[in-house]
């Protein structure tokens, strides 16, 4: 029988290599912490990570960063990665293209902030004179501070109180959304979907950047993070599954990975929601934990990446679509991947019961139909991360547990936190960082 790999106790474990546990074990490794990181798959990233299609390598679902993701990007600094040349960085510029009507075209003025907003909505083509005095009114009360309910209601609700055009929640305020939350209107909460708009278009105009990686995501943050930490004296193991948490009268004791008992005053849970339910459902001192994380819904993201020859390119880095299944597109010539164009189809959906292949057609026939000049792709490769974000619904931050628990050196961190953000990388991140500080805190 062969030995089961023996991982030396530290000063603090963090379980999870996903964006939130690397983020907490660079800046806890940066103040001068023994980390050690086990991570069960068999690569870093979590749900945010590098897979192979043809001679590439492209991301299990297509990620946008912008200008207010300040979290990621002083974290890119820290691991020495040089942010001008690892992103590509535009101003707003968006072009939402329809199958069956006019598109809708905004770009942002070279104005401070928030005039760049209220310029680009007013000069946006596509919109009546009606619609763009419904985007003047709304980006007034978001100036002024007005939009934030004093209980959290539907996003839906907030535009229908802001009177806001059926084109422009259709053409906008939709789209959007799903890009932001992954969550439809009809249920995404506004007190969310306010926050990140607040933090993107209200305090400098770099903010609402649009960001696009020059790598795959694997390489622009989870394998750099690793390598930094194992720099700085800390330890990753990869392909490792904690099997069960030790907790004696109140205490975190450490892990069990299989046969061995790992040690720790420290812990810190990165994992996913479904992950951490699993690891805590024995605990009954986490039970009131268990039962609120028990309630959170998730939406799926569908990624459907299409080959074409090397001379077919977007405009843009990224474009949408108002009426079709596809709703973003985005062109990965940026990526070193000239003629791959990924679409992104978010939250749940008749197409998440197609076949692939079926799905797969279906985008290129809307391709088609937008860019006649285009040929026809040479491949296509259709990703399914079916439980690939929690439902930024109405009230979801009630649920959502602090990273402090209230079992004595028991954290957690993840996008599912109190941190204030849906669920993206910015949020996982914000989350790691956050926890890193307290962790620091609580052993100095």
């Amino acid at each position: 029988m062969t030995e089961p790999q023996r991982v030396e106790p530290h000063s603090v474990l963090i379980v999870g290599g996903g964006w939130a546990g690397l983020a907490a074990a660079v800046k806890l490794t940066k103040k001068g912490h023994a980390v050690t990181l086990l991570e069960s798959a068999r690569q870093p990233g979590g749900r945010a990570r590098r897979v192979a299609f043809a001679n590439y390598t492209v991301d299990n679902g297509q990620h946008l960063l912008i200008g207010a993701y300040h979290s990621i990007l002083e974290l890119l600094d820290d691991i020495g990665m040089d942010v001008q040349q690892s992103l590509l960085r535009q101003p707003l510029h968006l072009t939402m293209h329809s199958l069956h009507g006019e598109a809708l075209r905004l770009k942002t003025p070279p104005l401070p902030a928030p005039l760049h907003l209220l310029f680009a909505l007013l000069g946006a083509r596509g919109l009546r004179l009606a619609d763009r005095f419904a985007a003047l009114h709304f980006g007034t009360a978001l100036y002024r501070g007005k939009l934030f309910p004093a209980t959290d209601i539907s996003l839906a609700e907030l535009l229908q109180q802001q009177r806001q055009t059926d084109r422009l929640i259709q053409a906008f305020w939709q789209p959007l959304c799903l890009a932001i939350m992954n969550t439809p209107i009809q249920e995404a909460s506004a007190t969310i979907f306010i926050q990140v708009l607040s933090d993107a278009f209200l305090k400098q105009r770099r903010d609402a950047d649009l960001l696009f990686p020059h790598h795959d995501l694997g390489a622009l943050f989870p394998e750099p993070a690793m390598q930094y930490i194992e720099q700085q004296g800390g330890h990753v193991h990869l392909g490792m599954r904690v099997s069960t948490l030790s907790i004696e009268n109140g205490e975190i004791r450490g892990v069990h990975i299989d046969n061995t008992f790992v040690p720790a005053q420290q812990l810190l849970l990165a994992t996913s929601v479904r992950a951490t339910l699993a690891l805590i459902q024995e605990q009954k001192a986490l039970a009131p934990l268990h039962a609120k994380l028990a309630q959170f819904h998730f939406q799926p993201v569908t990624t459907i990446y299409l080959q074409y020859p090397p001379e077919v390119h977007l405009t843009q880095p990224m474009q949408g679509l108002i009426d079709g299944c596809a709703q973003w597109i985005f062109d990965r010539r940026h990526c070193g991947q000239p003629g791959m164009i990924s679409v992104v189809i978010s939250a749940r959906g008749p197409h998440m019961d197609e076949p692939k292949d079926h799905l797969g057609k279906r985008v290129a026939a809307e391709l088609a139909r937008l860019f006649p000049h285009w040929p026809a792709a040479r491949a296509q490769f259709v990703i399914r991360e079916k439980r690939a974000t929690f439902s930024s619904s109405v009230n979801i931050n009630r649920l959502r547990p602090e990273n402090r628990t209230s079992v004595k050196g028991l954290w957690l961190a993840g996008d599912y936190t109190n941190n204030g953000y849906p669920a993206t990388l910015e949020g996982a991140v914000r989350s790691g960082v956050q926890c890193a500080a307290l962790i620091d805190d609580e052993t100095r």
